[in-house]
């Protein structure tokens, strides 16, 4: 996956290209689909910007091998990011996940 293709799905599910962070909760990794999207005015990031952050979080996803669950679990869920809400997809990383569990995210 790349970082184009997380934003082209992004795009097809809730119309809007969605920040997505990553985040590390008790020992678990989540990816965060937050509320915030580069169609703002309000937006922080530029196009550019936005998209090499997505290509950075489409490198671990790959790294990972969550790119299905990542799939998956946007195209079933009936939630949508919304203010103070983001969407969290949690990562099952199997028995190697203490070997992705990173000080900073």
């Amino acid at each position: 996956m790349t970082g184009e293709e997380l934003q082209q799905i992004l795009l097809e599910k809730w119309g809007c290209s969605y920040d997505i962070q990553l985040r590390q909760v008790k020992g678990r990794i989540f990816v965060q689909v937050m509320w915030k999207y580069l169609e703002q005015a309000s937006f922080p990031l530029s196009e550019q910007a936005y998209l090499e952050h997505l290509e950075a979080v489409a490198s671990y996803l790959n790294a990972w091998g969550g790119v299905e669950q990542v799939k998956t679990f946007i195209n079933h869920t009936r939630d949508r990011p919304r203010l103070g809400k983001a969407v969290s997809i949690p990562l099952d990383l199997g028995e190697r996940a203490s070997e992705w569990i990173l000080g900073d995210l």
